[in-house]
């Protein structure tokens, strides 16, 4: 029998993703859904698999989450899937296991976060391995991805907002710049990638119109951290990032290959084409 992996879930497609990719590597799966965080649709998917043993855990339920693991054999879990960062201001009350890990942190970004977590599940048995291990085929390959190539005034936007990106992404603040003639007109913090686009191109849509002697035409750039932990916070985009960009006027994005999932990358690259949309790989 295969090993059973555990998979703590977080929002949005990528637990559903990599559900059904350990699944098809012949896995049994424990999930621990975060109340808080996923889609109830997992429940479904639970009920349709004999083999995937699913569990409700709110957000500050650390002590349960290491004993259910625990309990149901798992010596290996994954983490998949967006826990907002904001929810440390929220008003979930974390266990005693959470709070000291809470307590104890210099800073509560969301590598030494997750990290912390990360550790605490190790100490315990739990090897928290690559969330990316199962879906090696979605990371991004170097090169220009979509049928339109950037243009010159994009270049130059890439190339700023890598060096913008990189800086940022240091201090693990996020990893999103918008560019606009090369300059930075707005920078991803804790409300996340189409947040982000989206306060850009309200910044545009707020400028009045005639003559324009800049470029306004947005340029996205994602990037990995410069020691991207690969066990979680990578980098995604998807359909949701492509039709955020369009409405907010952003003709181009450039992503990190090897360290950037693109999920379901035939309607995401399809859907920047139809879009006239670029979309690029660049090696680090």
């Amino acid at each position: 029998m295969q090993e059973k992996l555990g998979l703590i879930a977080g929002n949005g497609r990528f637990p559903f993703l990599l559900l059904n990719a350990v699944r098809a590597a012949g896995h049994p799966v424990v999930v621990a859904a975060i109340k808080e965080e996923t889609e109830p649709e997992m429940e479904a998917c639970a009920a349709a698999d004999p083999e995937i043993t699913l569990f409700w855990l709110s957000l500050g339920e650390l002590s349960r989450l290491i004993e259910t693991f625990q309990r149901e054999g798992v010596k290996r879990a994954v983490m998949a899937g967006q826990v907002r960062h904001k929810q440390i201001f929220s008003s979930i009350r974390p266990d005693w296991r959470l709070a000291k890990l809470l307590m104890n942190l210099r800073t509560r970004n969301t590598d030494m976060l997750l990290g912390a977590v990360a550790k605490v599940l190790g100490d315990e048995g739990i090897e928290l391995i690559s969330s990316t291990a199962y879906l090696e085929p979605l990371l991004a390959k170097p090169g220009l991805l979509t049928s339109r190539e950037p243009n010159e005034e994009e270049r130059k936007n890439i190339a700023y907002g890598r060096s913008v990106g990189l800086g940022i992404a240091g201090y693990d603040i996020g990893q999103t710049v918008v560019i606009a003639g090369q300059a930075c007109v707005a920078v991803e913090a804790m409300e996340g990638t189409d947040a982000t686009i989206d306060r850009a191109g309200a910044i545009m849509a707020s400028l009045e119109g005639g003559s324009q002697t800049i470029d306004r035409a947005l340029t996205i750039v994602k990037v990995a951290k410069p020691k991207q932990d690969m066990r979680f916070d990578v980098p995604v985009i998807g359909l949701c990032t492509i039709e955020t960009m369009r409405r907010a006027g952003a003709t181009c994005i450039a992503i990190e290959a090897g360290r950037t999932l693109i999920f379901d990358p035939d309607t995401v690259l399809d859907a920047a084409n139809s879009a006239g949309i670029a979309v690029v790989a660049v090696e680090r």
